[in-house]
Protein backbone atom coordinates (compact mmCIF):
# COMPACT_ATOMS: atom_id res chain seq x y z
CA UNK A 1 0.00 0.00 0.00
CA UNK A 2 1.05 3.59 -0.59
CA UNK A 3 -0.06 6.08 2.03
CA UNK A 4 -0.07 9.83 1.61
CA UNK A 5 0.57 11.42 4.99
CA UNK A 6 -0.96 14.86 5.32
CA UNK A 7 -0.02 17.57 7.77
CA UNK A 8 -1.86 20.88 7.71
CA UNK A 9 -2.71 23.99 9.62
CA UNK A 10 -6.28 24.80 10.54
CA UNK A 11 -6.20 27.41 7.74
CA UNK A 12 -5.39 24.94 4.94
CA UNK A 13 -7.90 25.11 2.10
CA UNK A 14 -9.29 21.98 0.39
CA UNK A 15 -7.64 23.02 -2.89
CA UNK A 16 -4.28 23.17 -1.13
CA UNK A 17 -4.66 19.62 0.15
CA UNK A 18 -5.77 18.33 -3.24
CA UNK A 19 -2.86 20.11 -4.93
CA UNK A 20 -0.35 18.22 -2.80
CA UNK A 21 -1.60 14.96 -4.27
CA UNK A 22 -1.60 16.15 -7.89
CA UNK A 23 1.66 14.39 -8.76
CA UNK A 24 1.25 11.39 -6.43
CA UNK A 25 0.45 8.13 -8.16
CA UNK A 26 -0.68 4.82 -6.73
CA UNK A 27 -1.92 6.26 -3.43
CA UNK A 28 -4.20 3.76 -1.68
CA UNK A 29 -4.91 5.64 1.58
CA UNK A 30 -4.56 9.01 3.27
CA UNK A 31 -3.33 9.51 6.82
CA UNK A 32 -3.43 12.54 9.08
CA UNK A 33 -3.41 13.44 12.76
CA UNK A 34 -6.74 12.80 14.48
CA UNK A 35 -7.01 16.55 15.14
CA UNK A 36 -7.16 17.21 11.37
CA UNK A 37 -9.60 14.43 10.44
CA UNK A 38 -12.35 16.94 9.66
CA UNK A 39 -10.16 18.80 7.19
CA UNK A 40 -8.78 15.77 5.37
CA UNK A 41 -11.93 13.58 5.35
CA UNK A 42 -13.62 15.46 2.47
CA UNK A 43 -10.54 14.92 0.29
CA UNK A 44 -10.40 11.21 1.14
CA UNK A 45 -14.09 10.88 0.34
CA UNK A 46 -13.74 12.76 -2.95
CA UNK A 47 -10.85 10.51 -3.98
CA UNK A 48 -12.56 7.33 -2.79
CA UNK A 49 -9.69 6.54 -0.42
CA UNK A 50 -9.74 5.36 3.18
CA UNK A 51 -8.60 7.87 5.79
CA UNK A 52 -6.43 6.75 8.68
CA UNK A 53 -6.61 9.32 11.48
CA UNK A 54 -3.79 8.82 13.97
CA UNK A 55 -3.65 9.86 17.62
CA UNK A 56 -0.88 12.23 18.64
CA UNK A 57 0.77 9.48 20.71
CA UNK A 58 1.21 7.28 17.60
CA UNK A 59 3.31 10.00 15.94
CA UNK A 60 5.54 10.93 18.88
CA UNK A 61 9.09 9.68 18.50
CA UNK A 62 8.81 8.67 14.83
CA UNK A 63 12.15 9.48 13.17
CA UNK A 64 11.78 11.52 9.99
CA UNK A 65 14.36 12.80 7.50
CA UNK A 66 12.96 16.33 7.47
CA UNK A 67 12.54 18.47 10.56
CA UNK A 68 10.11 21.17 11.58
CA UNK A 69 10.39 22.83 14.97
CA UNK A 70 6.60 23.28 15.02
CA UNK A 71 5.96 19.58 14.31
CA UNK A 72 8.50 18.57 16.95
CA UNK A 73 6.90 20.81 19.57
CA UNK A 74 3.32 19.83 18.77
CA UNK A 75 3.57 16.15 17.82
CA UNK A 76 7.00 14.99 19.00
CA UNK A 77 8.19 14.21 15.48
CA UNK A 78 10.13 16.18 12.88
CA UNK A 79 7.46 15.91 10.18
CA UNK A 80 3.79 15.22 10.72
CA UNK A 81 3.27 14.21 7.09
CA UNK A 82 6.20 11.77 7.08
CA UNK A 83 5.27 10.30 10.46
CA UNK A 84 1.63 9.83 9.44
CA UNK A 85 2.64 8.13 6.20
CA UNK A 86 5.11 5.81 7.93
CA UNK A 87 2.83 4.82 10.81
CA UNK A 88 -0.18 4.20 8.56
CA UNK A 89 1.87 2.19 6.05
CA UNK A 90 2.80 -0.19 8.86
CA UNK A 91 5.88 -1.88 10.30
CA UNK A 92 8.89 -1.74 8.01
CA UNK A 93 7.37 1.03 5.88
CA UNK A 94 9.72 3.28 3.93
CA UNK A 95 9.31 6.79 2.64
CA UNK A 96 9.11 7.01 -1.13
CA UNK A 97 8.69 10.80 -1.11
CA UNK A 98 9.77 13.05 1.73
CA UNK A 99 7.42 15.83 2.68
CA UNK A 100 6.62 18.53 0.22
CA UNK A 101 5.21 21.83 1.37
CA UNK A 102 2.27 23.49 -0.34
CA UNK A 103 2.89 26.78 -2.14
CA UNK A 104 0.99 28.65 0.57
CA UNK A 105 2.88 26.89 3.38
CA UNK A 106 -0.33 25.63 5.00
CA UNK A 107 0.05 21.89 4.34
CA UNK A 108 2.58 19.12 3.78
CA UNK A 109 2.42 15.69 2.18
CA UNK A 110 4.74 12.67 2.21
CA UNK A 111 4.39 9.18 0.71
CA UNK A 112 5.28 5.89 2.34
CA UNK A 113 5.05 2.33 1.08
CA UNK A 114 4.38 -0.65 3.32
CA UNK A 115 2.18 -3.62 4.09
CA UNK A 116 -0.31 -1.67 6.20
CA UNK A 117 -1.11 -1.60 9.89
Amino acid sequence: MIVAGIGCSSRAEPATLRGLLAEATGVTALACPEARRGQVAPLAEALGLPLIALPRAALAGIATPTQSARSQATYGTGSVAEACALVAAGPGARLIRVRVVSDDGQATCALAEGMGR
